[in-house]
């Protein structure tokens, strides 16, 4: 194999758990001399990993990966990611891209690339879906304060809308063990906080015989880590024994990220989804009892195969009836493949941009309701590392994001800080006491 020294860029699109394992395979890489590349020089490799949540996704991809090899030209091209999984020998097909990567081969990516500067022979490694079976671990914060702890790849669920299971395969986890020593390390390295990611993390422990739960108990119990947050959660495996944990814990945040995808019934039974709405406002209900200053984020999809407009109305008022305070919002993507395409009515373009639309305001108005609560108050935030000489900001406890004047001393430390002002963009100007 080359010992040359070589420098990499890598891109990332999609999702938290995306961002952590691409800073898994920039640290795989550089245990082999392929180091980060400088700014304004020309990288010897780019890494591309990519998403496919929904056809626009598909194309962005394709896009940006275009646009790095006119950028870049004879620079190593290597795409991995969900799309990659899913459309490998599509993406091989695209003029300048010479690796091809899938899901399962992500932490052998030096071993890929190294072998490509040996005898630069084009590559396409895709496992096929079913075939998956490998936990890849990843912990890392790239450029950021907090950490990503990956404890959950894969899903077994198969929504008729969605792609995941087919570009992650099935549900498997790491042990509580491998886990627990991994978040260890994020505190010997000076990290305190810490975002528990996986694409369907609530069903930890289908491989290992373990519990979510008894994973949280663990890594509660980790010193130096003095925050935890639970990316996101479905609605049917947020137990009230998780949620009453977690209001008890040391460690873990009032601040939960819940799945509901629609408000009405009758589209959950469309979508194949696990739950109903009264169990999602059970859940609801019992964060905020037991939490009452609780940030609560929801996704919601709008647009889906079989939406009317009544079933819409339904799913917008009981979403408007609930104590939460943020809507992530997707207009409904065709993906080919799922079993949504089989549902007879089609919601038009325009009506699934005026629903997002909606949807979209009516969470900024929750949002700005729930922050004005706290003007005036004081709480405690994690401040992350300033970039130059702007202000530097930071989330409170309950997931407010606040604007602070600049102290690098402060960078990496939970503070008070006193909520002053509420911006149009939401965030908070606030003063460290």
């Amino acid at each position: 194999m080359s010992t040359t020294r070589h420098t990499v860029k890598l891109e990332t699109l999609g999702c938290k758990l995306n961002f952590s394992e691409t800073a898994t395979m920039q640290s795989l890489l550089a245990e082999h001399g392929i180091m980060p590349v400088g700014k304004d020089e020309a990288p010897d490799v780019c890494v591309v990993n990519t998403c496919s949540v929904t056809a626009l996704a598909d194309s962005k991809c394709r896009q940006h990966i275009r646009h790095l090899i006119r950028q870049y030209p004879g620079t190593l091209m290597v795409v991995t990611g969900c799309y990659a999984q899913l459309k490998g020998e599509e993406i091989a097909q695209i003029e300048g891209v010479d690796i091809v990567l899938g899901s399962e081969q992500k932490p052998d990516i030096a071993r890929y690339v190294l072998q490509w500067f040996e005898d630069r022979q084009r590559q396409l490694a895709v496992t096929p879906t079913k075939d998956i079976r490998r936990f890849s671990p990843s912990c890392d914060r790239g450029d950021r304060t907090r950490y990503w702890l990956k404890v959950q790849d894969g899903c077994d669920y198969w929504c008729t809308y969605c792609t995941i299971p087919a570009a992650r395969g099935r549900s498997r986890s790491g042990t509580i063990a491998e886990l627990t020593a991994q978040a260890r390390d994020v505190a010997a390295e000076g990290g305190k906080e810490i975002v528990i990611t996986g694409v369907n993390i609530g069903d930890f422990g289908k491989n290992t015989g373990e519990t979510f739960l008894d994973l949280l108990k663990s890594l509660d119990d980790v010193e130096g880590i003095e925050r935890y947050r639970i990316s996101s959660i479905e609605p049917d495996l947020l137990t009230e024994d998780i949620i009453d944990f977690c209001a008890r814990s040391r460690a873990f945040m009032p601040h939960f990220h819940i799945p509901l995808q629609s408000g009405s019934d009758p589209v959950l039974q469309l979508m194949h989804r696990h739950y109903d709405r009264q169990l999602f406002a059970d859940r609801v209900g019992r964060c905020r009892e037991l939490m009452p200053d609780c940030f609560i984020g929801v996704d919601v999809m709008v647009g889906t195969r079989g939406e009317t407009p009544g079933l819409f109305e339904d799913s917008y008022n009981f979403i408007a009836g609930l104590d939460v305070q943020h809507l992530h919002v997707f207009p409904y993507s065709e993906r080919p493949g799922t079993k949504a395409l089989s549902i007879p009515y089609i919601v038009s373009q325009p009506d699934k941009q005026e629903r997002a639309a909606r949807m979209i305001a009516l969470s900024d108005k929750k949002q700005a309701a729930f922050t004005r609560r706290y003007l005036d108050t004081v709480r405690p935030v994690l401040l992350e590392h300033g970039r130059g000489k702007g202000l530097m900001h930071g989330f409170t406890d309950n997931y407010i994001r606040v604007n602070v004047q600049p102290d690098m001393s402060l960078a990496n430390r939970i503070v008070n800080v006193k909520l002053l002002k509420l911006n149009d963009d939401l965030s908070v100007d606030a003063q460290v006491i």
